[in-house]
């Protein structure tokens, strides 16, 4: 409009030129160059809110040896006695430690325990005296001992207790058979923690860096009268940072950890939080911007990366993504036949190499995804997954026999519940159409939230979910206990007996041929009995700030992690 309103006037007024109209058309200009600098504060105050989310005004902040990062959402619960998701543990992993830690190499070191011996059925541990909660007081075996003891409390509900059994009596606490203080973790004094095993564990070590395993102070918690973990000031920390502050849904900063005992090796002041972004293509967009020193790709944005020049680094995320099938009785897929012909209707090569088309990225066709050792080499090598062979004809004679044994002449759309970012929303969309193209099955999708997604999956509100899981350690039984009939992560309901016997053999022996048998037959039966729909084992490509150095990315632990970054000085400027 003010292009074509200056063109009239010109082509249409007087051609004689007087005084007055040359007042007027500085007056005009005078007005114009005005608004010209009042928008170029506007914009410059949105650039500075942008640029920040927490105030930092740049992702990378060398006077304050700040970073600013995105997550993709609010942390879900900050309690490690009930977290059970990727992004709670992963500022778990920044604010809290273990016994055990993982190092910038990736390896299994020291954390509170300065030394330990593990056998058969004992375990003990020495708790370094410079180990110190935030607040200055001491960490004690304790505050281990009340941390386990409220992981497997019936009243606490928490969804990991089980990664506790392997402690002598955890599971029958957890059942209500027992009182908590025969939970076999004893504190002898203030630094010796002693641990009875049920049984010989072969991988007890490899479960003591996980969240569930963390302290807590136990007169702190109860001080918080129900509220802990729920804001920053109602947690003790005593890890490498510690929560500053924590916008609920905007934004969380952290700060180092001046009483941590290894503070030395802490390079980064501040890492913050500064964005909740579940969608790719946004977070790509505050990257470009020099908002945040990280962003993933995707299929859609990876070219846009190749065009920048952007240094484009692939890591292999270790999870493995399934669809999730609602084995409860009142479901239409507690119907053995309707799974076969789900089964048969899938191909996770075509979602892979046609659909996903990213570096890194393969094929599901095993719950053990293929990094994982077995007895010598690596376990699928050594027992190779079930073939599986998409067959549109077949998975329609099931479809059939399920359809007469319902006694229904057609199916019920059926829900699929997924994220709601971007790329689950693709991958959905290809498993709509894949299903009505193969079978004539309508499926309606639930996009939710993270968090809400997640309420949904517990409560079994679906009848299809996208879901996946990455390593709480590395050892297959990680993934292998996952679809056992105690594992409350198991949100279909999925209950075999055979299944659960080979975990129980895996779990008690100490022979590796017996232990990599028995997650064999486990691979084999989840295939058989079509209980879950395998899509894909997971890699990551993704973008960095050249100005930032030392950023951890693991399959096991704490991903990606920050506490070894550091700036690169040499950079500073560019």
């Amino acid at each position: 409009m003010a292009e074509s309103s200056l063109g009239t006037a010109a082509g249409t007024g007087s051609s004689q030129v007087t005084a007055g109209s040359i007042r007027q058309l500085l007056w005009y200009m005078l007005c114009a160059l005005m608004g010209f600098v009042v928008l170029l504060i506007v914009l410059g105050q949105i650039a500075r809110t942008l640029g920040s989310g927490t105030g930092s005004g740049m992702a990378v902040d060398y006077a304050n040896n700040a970073v600013t990062v995105s997550i993709s959402t609010e942390p879900p619960d900050l309690n490690s006695t009930r977290g059970t998701d990727s992004v709670s543990f992963m500022v778990l992993g920044h604010v809290m430690e273990g016994l055990l830690r993982y190092d910038s190499s990736n390896n299994l070191v020291p954390g509170v325990a300065e030394s330990y011996d593990i056998g058969p059925t004992f375990a003990r541990f020495h708790i370094r005296e410079d180990a110190l909660w935030h607040d200055g007081t001491p960490v004690t075996a304790h505050d281990f001992v009340f941390a386990w003891r409220k992981g497997v409390d019936p009243e606490n509900a928490s969804q990991y207790a089980f990664i506790l059994f392997p402690i002598k009596n955890a599971q029958r606490v957890n059942s209500g058979e027992l009182p908590l203080d025969q939970l076999g973790a004893y504190a002898a004094d203030d630094r010796i923690l002693e641990v009875e095993l049920e049984q010989p564990t072969s991988y007890f070590d490899k479960l003591l860096a996980f969240a569930t395993y963390f302290p807590i102070n136990e007169a702190f918690y109860e001080a918080m009268e129900g509220a802990y973990a729920a804001d920053a000031d109602k947690m003790l920390y005593n890890g490498p940072f510690v929560i500053a502050s924590w916008a609920h849904d905007a934004n969380l900063r952290l700060e180092k950890n001046q009483r941590y005992w290894n503070r030395g090796a802490v390079q980064l002041d501040t890492i913050n939080y500064g964005y909740m972004v579940s969608d790719q293509s946004t977070n790509l967009n505050l990257f470009e911007a020099g908002n945040v020193v990280m962003a993933s790709l995707n299929s859609e944005n990876i070219e846009r990366a190749l065009r920048n020049r952007w240094d484009i680094k692939e890591h292999s995320a270790g999870a493995v993504y399934y669809l999730s099938m609602n084995h409860r009785e009142e479901r239409l897929l507690a119907n053995d036949n309707l799974r076969q012909a789900l089964k048969y209707a899938n191909d996770p090569d075509e979602l892979v190499y046609k659909v996903i088309k990213l570096p890194g990225y393969r094929p599901g066709y095993s719950l053990f995804p293929v990094w994982l050792k077995g007895v010598e080499g690596y376990f699928r090598t050594e027992y190779p997954a079930p073939k599986h062979v998409p067959n549109r004809e077949l998975a329609r004679e099931y479809l059939a026999r399920g359809l007469d044994e319902l006694g229904l002449d057609e199916l019920p759309p059926m829900f699929m519940l997924v994220g709601d970012s971007e790329f689950s929303r693709k991958q959905a969309e290809y498993y709509q159409n894949r299903f009505k193209e193969q079978l004539g099955i309508e499926v309606k999708i639930d996009a939710q939230t993270f968090k809400q997604r997640l309420a949904k999956m517990t409560a079994g509100d679906f009848d299809l979910c996208a879901a996946g899981w990455g390593p709480d350690y590395s050892d297959p039984l990680t993934f292998g206990d996952l679809f056992t009939s105690w594992n409350e992560n198991n949100r279909g309901r999925y209950s075999n007996p055979d299944l659960d016997e080979q975990v129980l053999i895996a779990m008690s022996s100490l022979d590796p041929v017996t232990r990599m048998e028995a997650f064999d037959r486990v691979q084999h039966i989840l295939y058989d009995d079509a209980a879950i729909l395998m899509n894909y084992e997971s890699g990551i490509v993704y973008v960095t700030d050249p100005r930032v150095n030392g950023i951890v990315r693991r399959a096991v632990g704490t991903d990606p992690d920050y506490s070894f970054a550091w700036l690169d000085p040499e950079r500073k400027g560019s």
